[in-house]
């Protein structure tokens, strides 16, 4: 038992920020500290509960989607909390979670909280896989194990396809439908027009072949491309999907020799666009009942 012991506290001591490849970074709320003026020990993991749904967007997985598809769904087992120092009001904190193990039907992470480079918790996830009507264990799929376990290898978790309407119109039209129409309230008969035929678009997609990002290129006039149509996936907001979608549609235009990209954001989102080097020019404008901004950046 003491060897045991003294096992286990050598390999909390040697664990580092670096041995997980995500993170979820948050700060303590008043709310979640004590008479003590520590964080409520149950708290903690609340914590990590928070950061797996992070983790399942990290993993390029809208999680109520996915569980669908597969038939199943996931259920805890055991979740367990060491402690090993306290975090107080207004700590900034890393939540950092690892897929361990993939059994025939469950699953296990580990789990650390740190507080800079201070570890401060560590944790245990264990997860079944489950029928969720019959609440009996199914296999774990092999679609949810290969995504898992090329996540933790550092593998890219999604394609990115470029090309004309014809070849990605039956990939893109459901996404912009979910997001524009159903969630924005676009008019239907505003939200298709025949810029799509011409334009060069761009559909991400993860390795189940769900769909979480699209926008489209249009040709250029006097040199300046326009950018239109961004659209990501509600569950995958947050996460860089938006950027990449961009990105490649910005290295189209800049291969075909435009020498600008202008867009109209939803003002909604202009910090995003803000951040990747887009800057604004005129007035607020209402585009389908929506405040909007022009922006552009140079290629």
């Amino acid at each position: 038992m003491q060897a045991g012991h003294c096992n286990t506290l050598l390999k909390v001591e040697l664990m580092k920020r670096q041995d997980f490849r995500f993170s979820h970074r948050m700060r303590v709320r008043w709310v979640e500290v004590d008479m003590q003026e520590i964080v409520f020990n149950g708290h903690y993991l609340m914590y990590f509960d928070t950061a797996v749904t992070d983790y399942w967007r990290q993993v390029a997985m809208p999680y109520a989607a996915t569980m669908h598809q597969l038939g199943g769904d996931m259920y805890v087992k055991k979740a367990s909390v060491e402690y090993h120092a306290s975090a107080e009001m207004d700590d900034f904190l890393e939540v950092c979670l690892r897929c361990e193990r993939i059994g025939n039907s469950s699953m296990g992470f580990v789990g650390a909280i740190f507080r800079g480079d201070e570890l401060l918790i560590t944790g245990e996830l264990v997860y079944v896989y489950a029928d969720p009507v019959a609440k009996k264990s199914l296999p774990v799929p092999a679609a949810l194990r290969g995504m898992l376990e090329a996540f933790e290898k550092g593998e890219d978790m999604v394609d990115l396809r470029v090309g004309a309407w014809s070849e990605l119109k039956d990939l893109a039209s459901p996404l912009r439908t979910e997001v524009f129409v159903h969630e924005q309230k676009v008019p239907a008969d505003m939200e298709w027009d025949s810029e799509d035929a011409q334009a060069v678009h761009a559909v991400l997609t993860n390795r189940m072949g769900m769909v979480l990002a699209t926008g489209r290129l249009l040709q250029a006039s006097h040199g300046v491309a326009r950018i239109g149509r961004m659209a990501v996936k509600k569950q995958m907001r947050g996460s860089d999907l938006g950027r990449r979608v961009l990105n490649g549609l910005m290295d189209v235009a800049r291969a075909r020799g435009d020498k600008r990209v202008m867009l109209h954001a939803q003002c909604s989102a202009q910090g995003f666009y803000q951040r990747l080097g887009f800057q604004a020019q005129g007035d607020v404008f209402d585009e389908a009942g929506m405040a909007h901004i022009e922006m552009t950046i140079a290629l």
